[in-house]
């Protein structure tokens, strides 16, 4: 018996970059997934979207790279380094099992809205949308959430293997630019890694010429799996990405 089921394999407009066809196997696993299997998948570059997992297989574009942090040797910036401290001072973390919600729903379309991320007719996502998309899962999950006083301000889905952590999508208010919550989940992300003794966080894809997914390569030194081996990118060999005054729109994808 096979461990997944192909649900979807059809070209499809390329989310990442207008114009081009993209193709991104849909698969859906059979049963929930182990620890190590989690980790495996990870490694092999795949991403979850509720229950389903994928990764690019575009014939005629290698621009996705699949882009993880060594949590134990990854160092911030001076930037970097700012953000945690501001957000540690302003901002509190629970740290809990993905749900949905009126709040949830509310912040998630400000957020979509403020940071121009409404495609088509911008359709609202209803609460079994948001199930499907961030709260079923076929892996272990974890939600970090983040208050200003009593107010959530972001949410970020993350999920755990054995060794490692894969962020699976954060948004947050954009009524708090100086507060870089994107940013800030990224490093909190981190922490966490740390504290449950894991190696790896995969912030998922990396396109270098997408300032929505180029800001990744800030985060040093990192590896992108390129042509189905990971290569580590310090400092002086990373791609320029987006300017540090520029929040991530969404993290990751």
């Amino acid at each position: 018996m096979p461990d997944e089921v192909l649900v979807l394999d059809e070209p499809e407009p390329c989310p990442y970059r207008p114009g081009e066809m993209a193709r991104m196997p849909l698969r859906l696993p059979i049963r929930y997934l182990t620890a190590e299997e989690t980790d495996t998948h990870f490694a092999r570059g795949d991403r979850r979207h509720g229950r389903l997992l994928y990764r690019p297989a575009c014939p005629a574009c290698a621009m996705c790279e699949a882009i993880r942090l060594d949590v134990g040797t990854f160092v911030p910036n001076r930037t970097q380094r700012r953000t945690k401290s501001r957000g540690d001072r302003l901002l509190r973390t629970e740290v809990g099992r993905p749900q949905v919600d009126a709040e949830r729903l509310a912040l998630y379309e400000k957020h979509k809205l403020g940071r121009d991320l409404v495609v088509g007719e911008g359709k609202a996502l209803d609460e079994k949308g948001y199930f499907g998309f961030l709260v079923d899962r076929c892996v272990d999950s974890v939600e970090l959430r983040y208050y200003l006083d009593d107010t959530l301000v972001g949410v970020a889905v993350t999920d755990r293997g054995g060794d490692s952590l894969s962020a699976v999508y954060c948004f947050f208010d954009p009524d708090y630019p100086r507060l870089s919550i994107g940013t800030y989940s990224i490093l909190k992300q981190i922490e966490l890694g740390r504290s449950w003794g894991c190696r790896y966080l995969y912030l998922g894809l990396y396109i270098s010429d997408n300032e929505h997914m180029s800001y990744k390569s800030r985060f040093l030194p990192h590896e992108r799996l390129v042509g189905g081996d990971w290569r580590l990118f310090d400092r002086a060999k990373a791609a320029p990405a987006a300017p540090e005054s520029s929040e991530p729109s969404s993290v990751p994808r």
